[in-house]
């Protein structure tokens, strides 16, 4: 049986045999002793995106009392859950969110506690996702960006519309009428500013 600790763009963690290209964490949210999930579903605010591989270290999964391991199809997925690049495996990658996020955002100087903070007020609303109103049309989204349309979950690429699944992504034909925005606004401008997250090689249709 699969764990439960893939996560999906609404946020929400689910059970699959599909692993996605990146982990990350959001602090320490399982039982080692049974690899179960807890009640709560982050004890931190600092969401983090990381590599899978880095410097040949293995972490087995839910095994002990440390950060619980989830894991993500993509990046554009992981941004739309509320989670950002690490500094530490994925130093490059984090500064040059960071420099996107000042530039889209007009600000300098800015903290990763800082992104944490604003992070946490645009991914929940009592608890649960936060959906945002798209600032322009679907079609002017930068790419990797993602939106909801009642139970299902888009990536936005080249102004087309790709569902979301747990195994990859599929060029979707319909029109969206009210898609809203799942990716939370301070990091869509991040993303308009000039940072192209990592896709699933699916996302090419």
């Amino acid at each position: 049986m699969p764990l439960q600790n893939r996560v999906t763009p609404l946020g929400d963690i689910i059970a699959t045999p599909h692993r996605g290209m990146f982990t990350g964490n959001r602090g320490i949210i399982h039982d080692p002793a049974t690899k179960t999930l807890l009640n709560k579903r982050w004890s931190t605010p600092a969401w983090i995106t990381c590599l899978c591989e880095f410097r040949g270290w293995r972490r087995p999964v839910m095994a002990r009392r440390s950060w619980t391991e989830l894991f993500f199809l993509d990046e554009a997925t992981a941004f739309a859950a509320g989670h950002r690049p690490c500094f530490f495996c994925r130093r490059d990658d984090a500064k040059r969110f960071r420099a996107a996020w000042e530039r889209g955002n007009e600000v300098t100087g800015i903290s990763a506690k800082a992104m944490d903070a604003a992070l946490h007020r645009e991914r929940l609303d009592r608890g649960t996702k936060r959906l945002h109103a798209l600032p322009v049309p679907l079609a002017e989204l930068p790419d990797g960006a993602m939106v909801q349309q009642g139970e299902r979950s888009f990536l936005v690429v080249q102004g087309r519309a790709f569902l979301w699944s747990a195994a990859g992504y599929v060029a979707d034909t319909h029109e969206l009428t009210e898609p809203m925005l799942l990716t939370p606004p301070s990091t869509l401008r991040a993303l308009s500013a000039g940072y192209r997250p990592v896709l699933h090689r699916s996302a090419s249709g």
